[in-house]
């Protein structure tokens, strides 16, 4: 598939994007075709699908511990993908949600 890139690592422990802002993420998301790591649809700022949006990459695979399913934005389904290289998921003791410091007592009634 032209939207995977299995040797590009991903672009940091957390959602860039939140990082920059001084926001949090429930779970996170990579791009399987240039690393960008941002946090789910069910996070406050959705930035993994504000990117397969603004960039076109359509695939990215879970960065979750234990996880390494892919989802196609595009196709709106589950997808298959090769093994990206490491990491392939935020470190173990990172918390989800996270990062820790900057999840708010009330995180559950910001979900979507």
């Amino acid at each position: 598939m032209d939207q995977i890139d299995p040797t590009v690592p991903p672009s940091g422990t957390g959602c860039v994007d939140c990082d920059a802002t001084g926001s949090w993420w429930l779970h996170l998301r990579r791009c399987a075709a240039c690393g960008h790591v941002g946090c789910c649809d069910s996070s406050p700022n959705q930035h993994a699908t504000a990117h397969a949006t603004g960039t076109g990459h359509r695939v990215v695979q879970s960065f979750e511990p234990g996880e390494d399913w892919f989802w196609d934005y595009g196709a709106g389904e589950f997808a298959r993908g090769p093994q990206l290289v490491a990491p392939t998921a935020h470190p173990a003791d990172q918390p989800a949600p996270g990062p820790a410091g900057r999840v708010p007592a009330d995180w559950t009634s910001h979900l979507h």
